[in-house]
This record gives C-alpha cells, structure tokens and sequence, in this order.
C-alpha cells in the first residue's frame, strides 16, 4: 500500500508564528515533522462512520487509516519517553501508557473485517448461483439445438433463454471463458442448424449487426478518451454487451468480430504504455527524492556558529521538504524507505537545531523583559473605547511580538496569554460594540422560520396541483436568497425546511432530477461549493445531451410502418421530451450559480 506522504508531515513550525514561537525542542520538532495532522479520536470517528455507512469498498482509505493510527500512536509514546527521560528517568524504567483510543479501535476495525469477510462469501455465494443457473441455461439450449419442433415455437423459447442468460449476473472469473465458449457454440449452433423462417433469421442478423457496429464505433471511440484507466474499463464493459448479443450473418462473422478485436487492441495498449510510463515515472521520482536525501545528509553542521546559519538552513530544508511533497511517489517497494530516510535526515538536522537554542538563555532572557513590556501596554489599553486607534496600536503590538523572538518554553504560555488575553479582551469588547451582524444573521433567522411555517401550511393543506408546485419553487427560492442565520440554529432551519421540501415533491411527483437541483440551490452557500457544483451541473448536461443523441440516432434504425415499430417509436420520443426538460433545469440552475458567482465578485 502507498504511504500518503502528506498525511506525516516533515515541515518543522518555522519561527514566524502568527503572534508566538516558542524555541522548537527535540520532541516538538519529531512531532512536527512525523506525525499525521489528524488525532486518534478522528481516525477512530472516521472509521466509525465508514463501518455504520457500510461504505467498505474503498480498502485504500481503511488501510490509510489504519497506518495513521499507529503512526499517532507511536509519536505520542516516542514523545511521553523523551519527556520522561528529560524528567531525569531512565529509558529502560519508562512504561508507555494504555492508549485509550486503541480499544475502540481495534473494535471497530474487526466489525469492518467481518462486514468485508461477509460482504465478499456472499459475493462468492451468488456468483456460484448464476453458473448453477446458466448451467441450466445451457442444457435447455443444447435442447433446442436438436429439437425437431416447430420453428416458430423453437425461436421464441430461445429468444427467451437468450434473455434469462443476460440478465443472470457474474460467475466465478475461473468459469467465464468457458461458460461464455459453450453458449456461444450452442447460439452459433442453434441458428446455423434450425430451419428459421427467413424472414426470423435475416432481422436477427441485421439487427445484431446493427447492434455490434455500434459496439465497435464505441471501442473506435475509445481510442481518443483522455483517461487510458477509464477506456480500459469502459472497453470491458463493451466486450460484455458484445458477446450478450448474438450472431450476424456467417460470411460477416469475421468482419465485425475483426473491427471490434482492432479496435480493442488499440485501447490495451494505450491501458499497457500508461503502466509502463508510470513505472518509469515512480523511478524517475524515487532518483529526484535520493539527491533530496543527499543534499540533507550532506549538511556541514560544524560550520552553523550563527542563528542567521541556522535560519539559512532551515529555510533551505523548508524548501527541500515543499520540493519533496511535490514529487510523486517512488516504486512501491522503495516508497517508504526513501521517505523514512529523508524523514531521519530532517529529524537529525532539526535535533541539532534544537540543541542550539538551548544555548542561547540570556537573548531568550531579554525577550522575556521585552515581551513582559509588550503586556504592560496592552493591559494599559484594554479598557479603552477609542475602538480605531487602540486597535491598530494593538495590531502593530502584535506585529513587532513576532519579531521580537523566543522565550524559555517554562515562560512561553503564561506571557502570551497575559498579552493575548488584553488584547482578546479589548476586540471583545469592540465586537460587542459593532455586533450589526449578529442582528442580521437574527433578522434572517425570522425570515427562514416564516418560510417553514408557510412551507409546512402548504404541506397541511394536502393539494397536489400545479399551483402548489409554483409555491413551492418560490418559496425555495426565497430560501436561497436569505443570507447567513446564528451557526447554532442552522442545522435544525436546514432539517425541517428539507423534511418538508421532501413531502411535498413526493406528494407534487416532481421530477428527480428538480430534486436534485434543488438541493444543490440550498446547500451552494460557499463560493468552493458553488464552483463544485456548476462542474457536477456541467457534466449532468453533457451527459443528458449525450443520451438524447443515442436516443435521436435509434430513432433513425426503426421501421415505424410495423406496429411493434410505431410502439418503440412513441416511447422513445417520449425519453426525448422527458431528457430535454430535464436539460432545461440542468441549464437554468448553471445560470443561477453564474448570477451567484457574479455577486460574490
């Protein structure tokens, strides 16, 4: 498995803190560089969350955070033994305590274990269903194939079987090649040896061609798709609908069945030359990453006498560190190794670093006198209701506390937050001053709840027309056009004013995909969001415009004189009309989050 490399961070907290730095130590510098940014507890929740989902497909993201948890526990261990051999204790006397996440965890991960076992023997289960049933399958054809029964009778029956066979599921992958061989020899059989009526047998065999030149434009088409992974797999997915379909007539049996195997071969070895480039790719990173590794261990250390020395380098690993995490990842066999050498060399450089600080008290000493100046003018202005000028005295404080440097680690907390804690008390009180936007956010808090009781009314009311439907819409989008409401009232505005928008389109049967834009309008309040959502909007439209083609190009294929044809005709025109109402609102919801956008600009 990939180790998520930016999951451990190397990156020791430069010295330019937002208003403080305290000197890094040993221990704070193997944290900071090692560990993962998320806790135990939020590994524990998310896996949690992914076992009562059921949502066990995604193994990578278990496994990543399974890594994770070892990888926070052992830094917390590594780090309660150096605190505790700094202390004074010896390294042999240390007992690392019980971790109280663990159990829970360990837990958790079982019940996943357990689901994936599960999930995957019922898996297995029914795969070996289907090959008991096409088995059955397969008997009954081979039945057919030498019957002498009535031809028509014989057809029909067949067609049916054909039927029952496509739509049974997957087998065991051992005893697809060899199921898919008999059945087709049994189909290739049954219409070379039964004496089909002509008519029967020449529409088959066109319609089949019609259906397998089709299948060959698609794997033609593949051949210009972007993503080579995804060609691969949609190409699997057309060799299934091949072989569903059954044969053409004997002397274009090899013609089709030769465009469609070209047309793949093309597609696999575009899927062969992008694991071939990758693997030349890993190895390109893994050599950029080994000179990273060199350039570290390379360091003259004996020659850094100055803080500015130390500084110049650190930057300079700084550097390194943001040139690695651009750097993909190396062969899988080589991929953690490299990184936890160039993790050993950064450790080792930000050790010695550390060392050095300790080594200058006297200029900590006098930045304790200059920081405790620094609180004195700030509790002086505290109490001040020159909201303007204090505050930028303030903010200018803040600024020059950044440069004045570190602090002994024993007097780093209690000066910032003597000086913090002016400060914080002073824009407090500002704030409570100018609080015109909590009343704002309590104004839209009214709006929402009259929106919802006038939603609920509709809802009581019980009506299902189409002027109920129009009431609806405004109201939603009445609800759209309020701005934010107090953070702690926004989830219960959010799960009442959905329950009822839900009633109500099932009540009205309005169209799923209205819900779904729905939904979007109402949750698109961040800028991130609404872009996210214009590009899901985009792709919804091409895809929708995609089938509407399919759709049209079918249209062109029937023979509207029968009556089975006009009855295909009718339906398909009907998924048209339907398709294009449904573009309408994929188009007017792109257009409300351009407007949306054009605001916030």
């Amino acid at each position: 498995m990939e180790v998520n490399e930016t999951n451990c961070p190397l990156t020791e907290t430069p010295m330019e803190q937002p208003i403080e730095a305290p000197v890094p130590t040993v221990e704070d510098t193997e944290k900071e560089t090692s560990a993962p940014k998320q806790t135990l507890e939020e590994v524990v929740q998310r896996l949690k969350e992914i076992n009562e989902k059921n949502d066990l497909t995604d193994k990578q993201e278990i496994d990543s955070l399974k890594q994770t948890f070892y990888k926070l526990q052992k830094a917390k261990s590594e780090a309660a033994r150096k605190a505790f051999i700094d202390e004074g204790g010896k390294a042999e006397d240390f007992t690392p305590e019980t971790e109280p996440a663990e159990e829970e965890f360990k837990a958790v991960m079982n019940a996943i274990k357990e689901k994936r076992n599960a999930l995957a023997a019922a898996q297995e289960q029914e795969k070996e269903e289907n090959q008991t049933k096409k088995l059955g399958i397969l008997e009954r054809m081979k039945f057919l194939t030498e019957s002498q029964e009535d031809t028509n009778k014989i057809y029909d029956e067949f067609k049916k079987l054909q039927q029952e066979w496509n739509e049974t599921g997957q087998t065991p992958v051992a005893k697809v090649n060899e199921l898919w061989k008999t059945y087709q020899l049994y189909t290739e059989k049954f219409y070379d040896i039964v004496k089909l009526n002509n008519e029967f047998r020449e529409y088959d065999f066109k319609k089949n061609l019609e259906q397998k030149t089709r299948l060959c434009e698609a794997a033609e088409k593949l051949a210009e798709e972007p993503d080579v992974i995804s060609a691969f797999h949609q190409l699997q997915k057309l060799h299934q609908e091949f072989r569903a379909i059954g044969p053409v007539a004997k002397d274009l049996r090899e013609e089709i069945w030769s465009r469609f195997k070209a047309a793949s071969t093309v597609v696999n070895k575009r899927h062969q030359q992008h694991f071939e480039e990758l693997k030349e790719k890993e190895q390109n990173n893994l050599d950029q990453k080994t000179v990273i590794c060199e350039i570290v261990e390379g360091m003259e250390y004996d020659t850094f006498t100055t803080f500015a020395d130390w500084e110049d380098k650190t930057n300079e690993i700084l550097a390194l560190q943001a040139k690695w995490k651009t750097i993909g990842y190396a062969p899988q066999k080589m991929n953690v190794k490299i990184f936890e050498r160039f993790r050993a060399a950064c450790d080792e450089f930000f050790r010695r670093k550390a060392a050095f600080f300790k080594s200058v008290k006297e200029t900590m000493a006098a930045n304790l006198e200059k920081k405790k100046a620094f609180c004195e003018k700030a509790e002086a202005l505290k109490e001040s209701t020159d909201w303007k000028e204090t505050a930028e005295i303030l903010t200018k404080l803040q600024k020059e506390w950044k440069n004045i440097g570190p602090v002994a680690k024993k007097h780093s907390d209690a000066v910032w937050k003597r000086f913090i804690g002016a400060c914080d008390y002073f824009f407090e009180r500002k704030n409570k001053a100018t609080s015109s936007q909590r009343s704002e956010e309590v104004e839209n808090l009214s709006k929402k709840e009259d929106i919802i009781k006038r939603m609920a009314a509709l809802e009581a009311a019980g009506t299902a027309d189409d002027a109920t439907a129009e009431q609806v819409r405004a109201l939603m989008k009445e609800w759209n056009a309020i701005g934010f409401v107090p953070f702690k009232e926004k989830d219960r505005l959010y799960k009442e004013f959905h329950a009822l928008v839900d009633k109500l389109f099932d009540r009205l049967h309005l169209s799923a995909t209205e819900k779904r834009l729905s939904s979007v309008r109402t949750n698109g309040n961040k800028e991130g969001n609404l872009y996210r959502d214009r590009e899901r909007l985009v792709r919804t439209y091409e895809g929708l415009k995609n089938d509407i083609q399919t759709y049209e190009n079918n249209l062109g294929f029937l023979n509207s004189s029968s009556k089975k044809g006009n009855t295909l005709v009718a339906d398909i025109t009907r998924k048209i009309e339907r398709l294009k109402k449904d573009m309408k609102l994929v188009l007017k919801k792109i257009k409300d989050i351009d407007e949306s956008l054009k605001d916030k600009e």
